[in-house]
């Protein structure tokens, strides 16, 4: 009984619109953000290094560098603040989070292109 209350709750918060994403590629993530009364849209553009989860409460994380400072989001996928998520370029990796990235700069930090 309660687990069918719980799945009809998980259907309704699922998103239909959802694009197809894996790990590894270049994601322009558009975020909506308030500040008092107003309401603006925030890109945030990095690579998708893991996804957790599964259902509604599905995560992924994208990583940036920005001035030299590693920069990680974690974002729910069926998040009704995410506006839309945008798959920019793609990747062939052989791991299923990219954690290793965290410690590599530069050249040495790059993906090679599917």
């Amino acid at each position: 009984m309660a687990a069918k209350i719980i799945e009809k709750i998980n259907a309704e918060a699922l998103k239909a619109d959802v694009p197809s994403f894996k790990i590894g590629d270049g994601v322009k993530v558009f975020v909506k953000i308030k500040e008092g009364n107003k309401e603006r849209v925030q890109a945030f553009i990095g690579t998708v290094i893991a996804r957790d989860g599964g259902g509604s409460t599905e995560t992924f994380t994208v990583r940036r560098i920005s001035y030299g400072v590693g920069i990680e989001k974690v974002f729910p996928v069926h998040s009704p603040y995410i506006e839309r998520i945008e798959v920019e370029r793609s990747s062939r990796v052989r791991r299923a989070k990219l954690y290793f990235l965290r410690d590599r700069t530069g050249k040495a930090a790059r993906l090679r292109e599917a």
